[in-house]
């Protein structure tokens, strides 16, 4: 038994412990503000910088595979029932981009049993290809309140549109993480704003009342302009930056994309998808619903 968990710890840092691996958290405080949207883009806009990006998908509904026009069939939970192999889950979506649904899985993982854990990190630990970045397209209605993958990657990105109700609730959900986990740094997003002076404006109110109440420090993760070519793009099962590369919008997901693989990467990044898996199974055992739900 000690050999095979040492076998499948080394296929994790075979694959995943590699220097350049980056694990981002997408999340959002409500539906509507273009999360699913932007995050395949940002994908994309990796893949075609070169990177190897792998999408963990918590959304069933409008996730990131029906962006590029995929349907997605299976779900990472059948892959710890060992009902389907990693393979047979995974979307390949577009070249350098793999989507893994998760939204079953990411709800039963705090009641995983020994074994079903066992299989999660062995199918990981089996990947073909390791993944230069992975994304986490969090759901907005997590049953726990907030996503342990959100908790488990060092960068938590919060997608907010510029409408007032959007901003409202992109505070709420960084001030219940940042009281119910002792979060303190998240970077935001903004999505479907007119010009980048308002789209700084909007970070720079969100991130001076979150400092004066001491809830977190708020970095500003770029822009994306309001730009019909995402609605023509939608039509076509496309992201913009493939269907309208010459766009505004476009244009503006790729620098957000390139500024992400130029972020610092956190020290507790060292270990890779191994530790990641590791420290996502230990937060998921010990999430408590009443205390996320507090904020």
């Amino acid at each position: 038994m000690a050999e095979y968990r040492g076998d499948q710890a080394a296929g994790l840092r075979r694959l995943f412990s590699q220097e350049s691996l980056r694990v981002i958290t997408f999340a959002a405080g409500g539906e509507g503000v273009g999360k699913t949207v932007a995050v395949a883009n940002i994908a994309a806009a990796m893949a075609r910088q070169g990177k190897e990006v792998l999408v963990l998908d918590e959304n069933t509904a409008g996730n990131v595979a029906a962006v590029f026009g995929t349907a997605t069939k299976y779900d990472l939970y059948h892959v710890i029932n060992r009902d389907r192999r990693l393979g047979e889950v995974l979307v390949h979506v577009a070249p350098g981009v793999r989507v893994l649904p998760a939204a079953r899985a990411v709800k039963k993982l705090g009641k995983l049993a020994r074994y079903e854990q066992d299989a999660l990190i062995e199918a990981l630990g089996a990947m073909e290809h390791p993944a230069d970045v992975i994304l986490v397209n969090a759901s907005t209605d997590h049953p726990l309140g907030f996503s342990p993958l959100g908790l488990a990657t060092q960068e938590t990105v919060v997608v907010a549109s510029a409408s007032g109700a959007a901003i409202t609730d992109a505070y709420a959900l960084i001030k219940k993480v940042s009281l119910g986990y002792a979060r303190r740094h998240f970077r935001i997003l903004v999505n479907k704003v007119k010009s980048a002076a308002d789209a700084r404006a909007i970070h720079a109110n969100l991130a001076q009342l979150a400092r004066q109440r001491g809830v977190a420090l708020l970095d500003y993760a770029g822009h994306v302009p309001l730009d019909d070519a995402l609605r023509h793009a939608a039509k076509l099962c496309q992201p913009v930056v493939a269907a309208y590369p010459e766009s505004a919008a476009a244009a503006a997901l790729r620098a957000v994309a390139g500024e992400m693989l130029h972020w610092p990467p956190a020290e507790s990044e060292a270990g890779g998808l191994e530790q990641f898996v590791q420290q996502l199974l230990h937060l998921s055992q010990r999430i408590d619903p009443v205390t996320i739900h507090a904020g």
